[in-house]
């Protein structure tokens, strides 16, 4: 089959079941109207609907709480949001600097990939453990595989600040009891006791609140992909308001140049 061929029926022509505007008329997102179904519900709500599929205050409010305890703090040191300080100081554009941000927030240690990960995890130790394995085990086998598992351990400081306040919000709107949170907090007593001493992040929290929520990896990384710019436009807008370039300078004296004395000239 030619190239041709295969994008003919694209040509002019794009099916989807996900909505779309009709002009003078309409919106529709999934099935429903927005002007009509959809008017009422909260911004939240609505990427939920948009990401997922559910419909769901509960798990919309849980994620709203996520996103303000969890991933918006306004602290330019913090990796994603010093993106957005730069751009402030470089004096470039507010959205410029949140697309900046959000990029560099897929990092391997910290933000989305470790949302998907644990999220991962948890449902697949829950899977092998149906299967007749331990914790032990399954702790194990991911240490050896992997060196780590996500949601457990923490670069900076060794205990997770978020954690309480994360659960004290997910109960009180009547989270936080379901068998995924319950073995996120099970590997965590593993860990803690075995000699990794490794402790809970609020990775693995927030993913068995939304694996109990039945929100797969991918539901739960779309989801997550805008969480931090709460925290990322404080960061512009304080460095934008403040005297350009200033942002963290460092003076060439403070590097450990290791490199040759012989001026080096570039032909171009």
């Amino acid at each position: 089959m030619s190239v041709h061929s295969k994008l003919e029926k694209f040509e002019d022509n794009w099916r989807t079941s996900m909505g779309g505007w009709f002009p003078g008329e309409k919106v529709v997102l999934r099935g429903k109207d927005v002007f009509k179904e959809l008017n009422n519900s909260s911004w939240m709500e609505y990427l939920l609907l948009a990401s997922t599929g559910k419909k769901s205050p509960q798990i919309s409010r849980l994620m709203e709480g996520m996103w303000v305890i969890c991933t918006s703090f306004p602290d330019p040191r913090i990796w994603n949001n010093r993106v957005s300080a730069l751009a402030g100081t470089a004096r470039s554009t507010g959205a410029l600097a949140a697309a900046a941000s959000v990029a560099v927030t897929e990092a391997t240690i910290y933000g989305l990939k470790p949302i998907k990960g644990a999220t991962d995890f948890l449902y697949r130790a829950d899977k092998r453990l149906a299967e007749g394995e331990d914790l032990e085990q399954i702790v194990r086998a991911e240490l050896k595989q992997y060196r780590s598992v996500y949601g457990y351990g923490r670069p900076l400081v060794t205990a997770d600040e978020r954690v309480e306040p994360m659960m004290n919000f997910a109960r009180s709107i009547g989270c936080g009891e379901g068998k995924y949170i319950k073995l996120a907090f099970a590997v965590a007593e593993y860990l803690a006791a075995s000699r990794f001493k490794y402790q809970i992040n609020i990775a693995a929290v927030c993913a068995g609140l939304l694996a109990d929520e039945e929100l797969s990896p991918m539901d739960f990384y779309h989801m997550a992909t805008l969480a931090f710019t709460a925290g990322a436009m404080p960061c512009f807008i304080d460095a934008s308001n403040q005297q350009e370039g200033c942002f963290f300078p460092l003076r060439t004296a403070r590097l450990n140049y290791t490199g040759g004395e012989t001026v080096k000239h570039w032909r171009v």
